[in-house]
């Protein structure tokens, strides 16, 4: 299956956040769960606390900051996909939402924003 060059490199960047992730500690639960029109790229989980992650890659910085291209539409759809995941796994501990921005260029920029949104 031939992928287009934007969903390569949200693919790329999707590997390295699991890559990032799991040096930090973090256990991978799932990758891209689906419910409905929305997607989460990422839930993982740090003690008692499970993360809903959203990566954001860009090639460049040219059109600004990764991380500022999460729309307001987009976490309403984030939080109705986990709570949907919440539900259906009966999850009673913390959870927060975190946001990995990556820039690929000579070198790979990774920011982790922890508590992103609400």
């Amino acid at each position: 299956m031939k992928y287009s060059k934007t969903k390569q490199t949200g693919n790329r960047g999707e590997d390295q956040a699991v890559e990032w992730l799991q040096s930090k500690g973090f256990e991978i639960v799932t990758r891209n769960f689906r419910y409905k029109r929305a997607e989460i790229d990422l839930i993982v989980r740090k003690d008692a606390c499970l993360i809903f992650v959203e990566v954001k890659t860009r090639s460049s910085t040219e059109f600004g900051e990764p991380e500022t291209f999460v729309s307001s539409t987009q976490r309403n759809q984030i939080h109705a996909a986990a709570d949907e995941y919440i539900h259906n796994t009966n999850w009673l501990h913390d959870i927060r939402f975190d946001i990995i921005a990556i820039t690929l260029g000579n070198s790979i920029e990774l920011v982790h924003i922890e508590d992103a949104f609400y």
